[in-house]
């Protein structure tokens, strides 16, 4: 007969477990609410970002792509390509560059909630569309004619 009686050390494995599943979805929900947020910022409706094909095809519509540009993301490795890309046109979309871009890729936890709750705004697919046009400055730093 075998004895089933509970030890410690199966206890602790259950409070470590419950802490990183509390975690997780910690995680989880600061990424909707930032992703609901982004979509409000752009002028989409914020409910589409949980929505998970139709989120993707609003996506492409913030960054100015095609809304076919989403089945670009099921070809093995030309995938990471597009979501890179696809990343960059999002983070200057919003008025940053490339070095923001590194960020939301390694450290999007932090970089998608600054975008979403920060100052910047939505300027236009890929930055194209918004204020910035009307002061263009030429590479020296001088105000263009």
């Amino acid at each position: 007969m075998q004895n089933y009686e509970s030890t410690g050390a199966e206890a602790a494995m259950a409070g470590v477990f419950l802490t990183f599943m509390l975690f997780f979805w910690a995680i989880c929900l600061i990424i909707i609410v930032a992703m609901w947020r982004i979509f409000t910022k752009a002028g989409q409706p914020g409910w589409a970002s949980i929505v998970p094909i139709y989120s993707a095809v609003v996506l492409m519509r913030i960054i100015g792509k095609p809304d076919w540009h989403f089945l670009l993301y099921l070809i093995p490795f030309y995938n990471i390509y597009i979501a890179i890309v696809h990343t960059n046109l999002l983070s200057k979309s919003f008025g940053k560059g490339e070095g923001f871009t590194v960020g939301l890729i390694f450290l999007g936890i932090i970089f998608y909630p600054i975008l979403a709750f920060g100052d910047s705004v939505y300027l236009g697919p890929g930055g194209a569309g918004g204020a910035h046009l009307d002061n263009k400055i030429d590479s020296i730093g001088t105000p263009a004619v």
